[in-house]
């Protein structure tokens, strides 16, 4: 993954869903009576009761994660007697993902502060026998194949010999004994193995152009198939249940991403699997135990399947049924493909999780995710589309408080993350808590997000701070001009990138906003690329063709660096920052401080000492939040 990936309009011609009748539910006004309470702001951001449930393989045991300690744990518990165990002991930071290794073991991993320097941690499911697999300080592990099929091995990368890069070991469960099975020749991005758990793909970037490398089998070198300039995709997805043929994200020769499959033997490209003519299509559903690929998931304005495989469909039908209006995702089967994990969700609700089981076509609610909001108290989020000062169009989503008026609101845009990324719709609580209070919520997918295909990705290079940034600036005006913000209680926020657009938006939009919040945001292009970690040393020079070179496009930089031109911010600005950041780091956040207190402004300045990019622990959220909360509310007028 690329560094810029990780950091998670005169105009207005047309919106998805009209905002027409908004406008009518606003000359009508609407019944006070209807306004939700003000909610605590706990109530958004606390962990949730229960979630992340997993199936064993045997279909006998539920893996999940809840509360202990205020730390997000794994738990485990049995389908038929209802008996409930706590395998892990988090006190310091929650456990950040786990999955079942066979039906009677866990494995998690966790890190340290935020320093995302991720270890490997093996249980058994009675919580007795929790071992760190990779024991290394400084070192960032990962899983790369579980060896399902294999009960006493797994695949993990760890960046122990080379912090810049990632070789491939073999971990013995029973000793923890490593056996490096590949190294990393200081190019490799990326691993792939076969269902047979046999590494045979690799991909490799020179820093700008980047190849898919195959060996037919371990004991061959690999072979470079496909080169492509990192502009274009060509990325494995996985192999074909026979081992034979790969299926591949591709958008050569095309402006959005599709499905293929591809001989690596032949080195040759056969069939399209599935394309879509508005968005990037790249993830595959599949069957382990049919051993078919069964269908795509996209993201139009919402989340879309479409299978190949009636049984499948089938299933999806059968949920939706009995959740008719939400959105229903499987999450996970047992090996026999009987039993199923469901989530059920919508905008206005974190909803649920189900067990199905498709034998007795039976459904067990198994938690509700977040309780205590009630669903009839959370606003609508509606996709919205408008067209930017140049001409693009721009999809977004728009959340507007229940029970007032859609007229002169206060107004929080929030630029997303990445910046190659996107917003998608759901249940969102950021949004939530915001219209709650009483302000509109606009998220805008502007042009370097991703998703839309190549053209408006590149749309976005060396465009920070400018037609990036007055893609949100045309949102912004675009709800202005329809009377439903009012222009003196408009505000900017974001984290990662999104930090840096609250930023340029306070430093470069000064009369727009009435207050700005940056949270783990960039302030200076220049330190920002200095200070990448390691693993992402080998995406440098893509980063200089996306953001800018320090020194070929200085002047370029100089003039988006927010921290160079402090003495134009003349708004209120709250700054929150993670001390052990490892990709936005503290000094970014420090300098700003410092540059805009220098120019004799006030800031707000929140810094967590136990967090990274972003605040996990429960109370710095609530720290963070109850402080944003209070400085919207005395800059907009909010409830």
């Amino acid at each position: 993954m690329k560094f810029a990936d990780l950091l998670t309009l005169g105009f207005v011609l047309s919106c998805v869903l009209p905002l027409a009748s908004t406008a009518c539910a606003a000359e009508s006004g609407e019944d006070s009576s209807s306004v939700p309470p003000v909610l605590p702001m706990e109530d958004f951001f606390r962990n949730p009761e229960v979630g992340a449930f997993s199936l064993s393989p045997d279909g006998a045991k539920l893996a999940f994660v809840k509360p202990w300690e205020r730390r997000m744990n794994v738990y485990v518990r049995d389908i038929e007697t209802g008996a409930e165990k706590r395998v892990t002991s988090a006190t310091e930071r929650d456990i950040a993902g786990f999955f079942w290794k066979g039906s009677d073991r866990i494995v998690y991993i966790q890190d340290k502060g935020g320093d995302e320097n991720f270890h490997i941690y093996l249980t058994d499911i009675e919580g007795k026998a929790s071992r760190d697999l990779t024991p290394f300080d400084g070192v960032r592990a990962g899983v790369l194949d579980d060896l399902e099929e294999d009960p006493e091995h797994m695949l993990l990368e760890m960046n122990r010999r080379n912090p810049e890069v990632f070789d491939v070991y073999r971990c013995e469960l029973a000793t923890g004994e490593l056996t490096q099975i590949a190294e990393n020749p200081g190019n490799i991005t990326g691993w792939l193995t076969d269902h047979d758990g046999r590494l045979r793909v690799a991909y490799e970037t020179d820093g700008v152009n980047s190849s898919l490398l195959y060996r037919p089998t371990e004991k061959d070198e690999f072979k470079t198939l496909v080169t492509t300039n990192f502009k274009d995709s060509f990325f494995p997805l996985m192999f074909g249940y026979d081992n034979k043929l790969l299926y591949v994200a591709s958008n050569l020769g095309r402006d959005k991403i599709a499905v293929y499959t591809f001989d690596p033997d032949a080195n040759k490209t056969r069939d399209l699997v599935f394309e879509h003519p508005d968005v990037d299509v790249a993830s595959l559903i599949s069957s382990k135990k049919r051993k078919v690929i069964t269908g795509v998931v996209y993201t139009t304005d919402k989340s879309r399947y479409h299978f190949f495989d009636k049984d499948r469909r089938e299933l999806q039908d059968t949920l939706e049924k009995f959740f008719p209006g939400y959105e229903v995702a499987v999450t996970g089967m047992d090996d026999d493909e009987r039993r199923a994990t469901v989530r059920v969700y919508g905008d206005r609700t974190r909803g649920g999780s189900y067990l199905f089981d498709r034998q007795s076509n039976s459904l067990t609610k198994l938690a509700d995710h977040s309780p205590w909001l009630k669903e009839t108290e959370m606003a609508p989020m509606e996709p919205i589309q408008y067209t930017s000062r140049d001409g693009l169009t721009i999809h977004g989503y728009l959340t507007l408080p229940l029970g007032v008026a859609s007229r002169d609101l206060p107004l929080v845009v929030i630029p997303h993350g990445g910046p190659s990324a996107r917003d998608e719709w759901g249940f969102d609580s950021e949004a939530q808590f915001l219209a709650n209070r009483g302000a509109a919520v606009l998220q805008v997918n502007f042009r370097g997000s991703t998703g839309y295909g190549k053209k408006f990705w590149q749309a976005g290079f060396k465009q920070w701070g400018r037609a990036m940034q007055d893609d949100v600036t045309d949102g912004v005006e675009w709800l202005v001009k329809q009377g439903i913000a009012d222009p003196k209680r408009l505000a900017i926020y974001g984290g990662s990138y999104g930090g840096y657009a609250a930023l340029a938006g306070a430093t470069f939009t000064p009369d727009l906003y009435a207050c700005a919040v940056s949270y783990v945001g960039p302030s200076n292009i220049f330190t920002l690329l200095e200070s990448i970690p390691p693993y992402w040393e080998p995406y440098r020079e893509m980063e200089y063709e996306e953001i800018g070179h320090p020194v070929k496009d200085k002047e370029l930089l100089e003039s988006i660096s927010p921290v160079l031109h402090a003495d134009k911010i003349r708004i209120p600005l709250f700054v929150a920052q993670g001390a052990n950041d490892p990709r936005v780091k503290k000094a970014e956040s420090d300098q700003i401080v410092e540059a805009v207190r220098k120019a004799g402004k006030d800031v707000v300045y929140m810094v967590k000492d136990n967090e990274g990019h972003g605040f996990r622990n429960e109370e710095n959220r609530f720290d963070f939040y109850r402080e944003m909360g209070g400085f919207l509310k005395k800059h907009l007028g909010l409830r």
